[in-house]
């Protein structure tokens, strides 16, 4: 099946995921939505935020995708069971991995940073509940940092005095784990390796998400069986330097108003 992936997100922040499903299927074919022009999700109303689900979906269903990744924890978390339920591709979601960070501690303490759609959603409190008996989970509204990065200041001062205030009282709760509930915030690991203790282990969906994502594609007969260099296409609705940049200029990037 050559027919392209499907990935979107609020932004650029969906390619650290787009990034490991390549690494993992590097000749299926992709459309990549940056929606950053709406960008960020994470403070808009549940309703505005499956409208904004919907238009992308139907958009990357346009292009003839044969399975959608929402590359976007509060997409997923707040719009997801409404996609399954309309459309009759298969869908990939994201949420915060809090399951290994709880399974694993040792401080019996947690940190995750995530938006406020994210942590206020139904699904990440049945996710935590079922998780965090025993566990201090704190979590940190990372108000700010999406618009910083879609601005392309991710290693800014003012990037680094809002981690380190997020951070604090984490360190003060002792977590040895930090779990990053969003896509965008992969790209702050190099910051935050600074930052952090050595003991604390940052996790991220990445990879789980790309797993997945081929185990979807088999047991539905999807995967492209061509050995043929994979066509990646992404469209944004915001700055198309922006979105260059954090691929490294490796892909083709158009501008699209949608």
């Amino acid at each position: 099946m050559t027919q392209p992936i499907g990935i979107f997100d609020s932004g650029i922040g969906g390619t650290s995921i787009f990034k490991e499903i390549h690494a993992l299927l590097p000749y299926e074919n992709t459309i990549y939505l940056a929606d950053s022009k709406y960008a960020p999700y994470g403070n808009k109303s549940k309703q505005e935020i499956i409208d904004l689900s919907i238009k992308n979906t139907e958009l990357l269903l346009s292009k003839n995708c044969k399975l959608i990744v929402v590359a976007c924890n509060t997409a997923t978390t707040n719009a997801i069971k409404i996609l399954r339920n309309n459309y009759n591709v298969p869908f990939i979601g994201i949420e915060p991995a809090i399951k290994p960070a709880a399974l694993n501690t040792q401080t019996k303490a947690i940190g995750i940073l995530a938006t406020k759609g994210t942590l206020s959603s139904e699904l990440f409190h049945q996710t935590t509940d079922l998780y965090s008996n025993g566990i201090n989970v704190v979590e940190q509204v990372g108000e700010g940092i999406v618009p910083l990065i879609e601005d392309g200041k991710t290693y800014s001062e003012e990037m680094k005095a809002l981690l380190e205030a997020y951070l604090k009282p984490m360190l003060k709760a002792n977590i040895d784990y930090l779990v990053l509930g969003c896509t965008h915030y992969p790209y702050l690991i190099p910051l935050l390796l600074e930052m952090l203790p050595k003991h604390v282990k940052i996790i991220d969906s990445g990879l789980a998400v790309a797993r997945q994502t081929k185990n979807i594609l088999e047991q539905n007969t999807l995967l492209n069986l061509r050995k043929k260099a994979s066509k990646n296409i992404f469209y944004t609705n915001g700055r198309v330097s922006i979105l260059k940049d954090i691929l490294e200029n490796q892909f083709e990037v158009k501008s699209l108003d949608f």
